[in-house]
């Protein structure tokens, strides 16, 4: 494990930071606008680094917070569990039934001031997935965050009234709102048929949004023409995302194309 950490990672300067006691390794690697790349579960699986060097060598300055799982660490059934397990029990990450503001929502909010500050520009783009999907938008609270990336938000949970939830609190859907009067944009990805990314829950952030909502949604119903599965949920980091003419490939230049147009004088 450790030697396929070191070679995933070798390029890849490493430091922690922390924010308000929220400590966490963050890897950094490129040159350019900078952009936070939040892992999905169940951690900076191979996949995920691997969007990372693609944005390198698109020309950002990534920053990849582990904060969760172990970076490197490949996926599996009991990986992900594991991981699921202590995302839901920690401080971190809790509060989302109660809309309040979280621990790590703050953090990230932190990271993206401190590294606006490293590479100048006009903000930073900040890339949430899966369970970390919403938190790219509660970054958006803050005015360094320029070009918010919501792929897959799963969370909280789409059951009863969480179907429609954005996963903000009240106060970042009141600083998003307000911000999106002023010209913010945020990108959004979801595959068609993710029961854990409702319909709805795009169309709230669509109402929080207006104008400034992009979405792209990949069709993954029952014989669609790219024989996508019904139960596709991570889009950026598909096993497809590096084929070209497929639909996560175009998902991949698209996110590119926007972090460009949002953080690029």
């Amino acid at each position: 494990m450790t030697g396929r950490v070191s070679e995933l990672l070798a390029q890849w300067r490493v430091t922690p930071f922390e924010h308000d006691g929220v400590s966490h390794d963050v890897y950094y690697r490129g040159d350019g606008p900078g952009v936070i790349l939040v892992p999905e579960l169940p951690g900076a699986t191979p996949e995920v680094i691997a969007l990372g060097e693609r944005l390198v060598a698109a020309g950002f300055r990534v920053a990849l917070p582990s904060v969760i799982g172990t970076p490197g660490r490949p996926v599996s059934g009991g990986y992900i569990a594991g991981s699921a397990l202590r995302m839901c029990v920690s401080r971190e990450f809790a509060a989302f039934a109660r809309r309040a503001d979280r621990p790590i929502a703050r953090y990230l909010r932190a990271l993206a001031r401190q590294l606006h500050a490293e590479c100048g520009g006009p903000g930073v783009g900040v890339i949430g997935m899966c369970f970390s999907g919403g938190f790219a938008l509660a970054a958006a609270a803050d005015d360094s965050v320029l070009a918010p990336v919501v792929s897959q938000p799963a969370m909280p949970p789409p059951v009863g009234a969480g179907r429609s939830a954005t996963g903000l609190s009240v106060i970042e859907e009141a600083a998003v709102s307000r911000r999106a009067a002023d010209g913010l944009c945020a990108l959004g990805l979801r595959f068609t048929q993710d029961r854990s990314v409702p319909a709805e829950r795009f169309a709230a952030f669509e109402r929080l949004l207006g104008e400034g909502w992009r979405a792209f949604e990949i069709d993954s119903s029952p014989g669609n023409a790219d024989g996508i599965p019904t139960n596709a949920h991570s889009v950026l980091t598909d096993a497809s995302a590096e084929v070209p003419g497929h639909p996560t490939y175009r998902a991949n230049e698209l996110l590119v194309d926007f972090l460009r147009e949002r953080l690029t004088v």
